[in-house]
């Protein structure tokens, strides 16, 4: 198949161009696309020297997919084009995500609202999807009523950029900031832009699209931070469920969850942490513990790579599960 990667350059870009020769997704032709100024300049992949194309001349190739990480504008503006030419495009900006018409989908958490008929998809947020996969079996089991979650995310989320502004400032290197303030030795508890009811746009993502993909009726309230991590976000997490849930049944309902890692052995000082998380696909989980005052929660620590599942690993599995799909259709 031809394959298009849109937004290449990046962080998320580059990750894809692992990914798909690591998961040995079928391509016969890579396309990659990126701004104007990328244009014309060669990539180094595992696919070999790929030059860097026009988003337009990519989109004449008709790709069978095309991975979309370039931003809301570019897939505000092009995603709709790939797709009149048959291209089915799994995008993972936040333009199309709130879309009624436009599923967005964690393959272990909501395969089902993925149909053949969709040609965009939406895939979520790093830090909801993370929280949704170790979320979904304790929702089916016990049912989530609240869930107060504090994000620790990475740089890397932000982008090159902002690993430049970290190792600069960890060698003393005066240079461009990504960030209003320095993140070495520092936390920064703003992520994206403030709203009017003073949580973050990053924060609001994660409340939306929780409701979308694993029901309307669970309250989110999440504060969101920036941390000089690289390797993957961090959550710690309280869930309030309708039904009393003991840390072994949690751990029951965890052990089998697809996606999920159980790293939890504090006799062994055994946790999640990026470090562990970093370069691979699970979603780990830890400190699991009820809670002291009440039954019916219970508090989670949750880990993982948020460039791999929290962003390019997922929109390769929703390109999986559509193949998986048309095989069985």
């Amino acid at each position: 198949m031809k394959v298009a990667i849109i937004g290449a350059t990046g962080l998320v870009g580059n990750t894809f161009l692992t990914l798909l020769h690591e998961r040995k997704f079928p391509i016969t032709k890579l396309l990659l696309g990126a701004s104007e100024k990328s244009v014309g300049k060669s990539v180094y992949s595992q696919y070999g020297e790929i030059a860097i194309s026009r988003i337009e001349d990519i989109i004449d190739e008709k790709p069978d997919f095309a991975f979309f990480s370039a931003g809301s504008e570019v897939s505000k503006d092009f995603a709709p084009k790939f797709v009149q030419k048959g291209t089915i495009v799994i995008d993972n900006s936040s333009y199309w995500r709130m879309d009624k018409s436009i599923p967005l989908i964690v393959p272990e958490v909501n395969p089902n609202d993925l149909t053949l008929e969709h040609k965009l998809i939406a895939n979520p947020n790093c830090s909801t999807i993370q929280m949704v996969v170790a979320l979904k079996p304790l929702h089916d089991k016990f049912n989530i009523q609240d869930i107060i979650v504090s994000t620790y995310q990475s740089v890397t989320g932000t982008g090159l950029n902002a690993v430049t502004q970290l190792n600069n400032e960890r060698r003393n290197v005066i240079g461009e900031m990504a960030y209003p303030y320095q993140i070495d030795q520092n936390l920064i508890p703003h992520i994206d832009s403030f709203r009017e009811n003073f949580f973050t746009n990053e924060e609001m993502k994660m409340v939306n699209e929780t409701q979308k993909i694993l029901s309307p009726n669970i309250m989110v309230s999440p504060t969101c931070v920036r941390v000089p991590v690289m390797g993957g976000h961090s959550e710690s997490c309280y869930i309030r469920f309708e039904k009393d849930a003991s840390r072994d049944e949690i751990l029951e309902a965890l052990s089998d969850a697809p996606g999920v890692k159980i790293l939890d052995d504090v006799s062994k000082n055994d946790y999640p942490m990026p470090v562990i998380a970093h370069n691979n696909d699970w979603v780990w989980v830890g400190r699991i513990r009820q809670d002291i005052h009440r039954k019916n929660a219970a508090h989670l620590w949750i880990v993982s790579d948020n460039l791999r599942k929290g962003a390019a690993t997922n929109a390769i599995q929703i390109a999986e599960l559509i193949l998986q799909k048309k095989s069985t259709n």
